[in-house]
């Protein structure tokens, strides 16, 4: 769902800026809370570099067409909403300025799709499946393949919405409007199964590093004199939750370059679902030539090395490379920000 330069006129997009600009500045706010403990941080960065590797594995939903995982709603349920608008953001940078991967006058509509609105919808939908279902673990695995799943079509009509507004080409709104939900539909589905198992399977050994999950459990509440007191917290730690921070992110490092570096090779080659709409509809008649068209890493492959295969791994490590240390620079600096926020000298204490 990158949107090149070229599908939405000036105007429009320069207004999408904007409400990037602003999604960002409020999350950059939202994101000091979140990171303000030190485990959440590098997970952060991780969360990241995870998606743009997934983001790679193009996988095919119906006759000549792909898709791939947005990431919004695996990152709001791992590091929390603001932090994961944060995320993706810095995933659709990567990919615009190093890729050209997703037009750069277009960066804000693609910010404002990819990451704001799949992020919101996701969450607002966990949160509110997980007042309702019982506390338990399984209960964040099944809101969050819900939760992911509605993510995609709702990026899909609010592309939809940003075309009828500022389109370039004059197409049928209602053509462009059922292609596109139709065909992210069945992309949904794909994102909801990466997502529910993504989270599942951090929670299976540490579920204390999933923001989502926090707060599952109901203390335990005595009474006291007469009064309920919250229980002290067992000293003995759960099985599940003595994997250390350092493992769980090293593992995901190493499953993130390892799908980018090889796995990636094996994806489906079909055009995604904006694209093939795009191609089918005319939505691209207008379609510009990527600023990033030059560059060394565009089309993820390295310039000068002929092996395809050998081209796009190297594309796929760097790319993860760079991603997790530009998330882990943006979501520390943020972290002692705010510990700069809340320091004696600035409490009066």
């Amino acid at each position: 769902m990158h949107v090149p330069d070229g599908f939405i006129d000036a105007p429009t997009s320069a207004v999408t800026g904007v409400v990037a600009a602003g999604a960002l500045a409020v999350s950059l706010r939202g994101a000091r809370r979140e990171l303000g403990e030190e485990r959440t941080a590098p997970l952060a960065g991780l969360v990241a570099a995870f998606i743009f590797a997934v983001q790679m594995l193009n996988f095919p939903v119906a006759a000549g067409t792909s898709g791939h995982l947005l990431g919004g709603a695996l990152a709001a349920i791992l590091v929390g909403p603001y932090t994961g608008v944060l995320c993706v953001s810095v995933v659709l940078l990567m990919q615009g300025v190093l890729f050209a991967d997703g037009g750069l006058t277009a960066l804000g509509v693609n910010i404002t799709d990819m990451a704001l609105v799949t992020t919101v919808v996701s969450y607002a939908v966990f949160r509110g499946l997980l007042a309702v279902l019982p506390r338990k673990r399984r209960s964040v695995t099944v809101a969050s393949f819900a939760a992911a799943l509605l993510s995609v079509p709702a990026a899909a009509v609010a592309f939809t919405l940003i075309y009828a507004i500022g389109g370039t080409t004059d197409v049928s709104l209602g053509k462009v409007a059922t292609a596109m939900i139709g065909v992210h539909v069945l992309i949904g589905i794909g994102e909801a199964v990466i997502t529910a198992l993504t989270v599942g399977a951090v929670i299976a050994v540490r579920p204390d590093l999933v923001h989502g999950a926090r707060g599952l459990r109901r203390p335990l509440r005595l009474r006291v004199n007469g009064e309920l007191v919250d229980a002290p917290e067992p000293v003995a730690v759960p099985a599940a939750a003595r994997t250390s921070r350092r493992t769980v992110w090293l593992t995901g490092l190493v499953a993130s370059l390892v799908l980018a570096g090889f796995v990636s090779f094996y994806a489906s080659a079909d055009p995604d679902g904006l694209e093939k709409v795009a191609h089918d509809k005319g939505i691209d008649t207008k379609e510009k030539e990527h600023a990033s068209a030059d560059s060394p890493l565009a089309d993820y492959g390295v310039k000068d090395v002929s092996d395809a295969r050998l081209s796009g791994g190297l594309a796929g490590v760097i790319g993860v490379g760079v991603t997790v240390v530009a998330g882990s620079a943006v979501f520390w600096a943020l972290r002692r920000r705010r510990g700069a926020d809340v320091s004696p000298a600035n409490t009066g204490l």
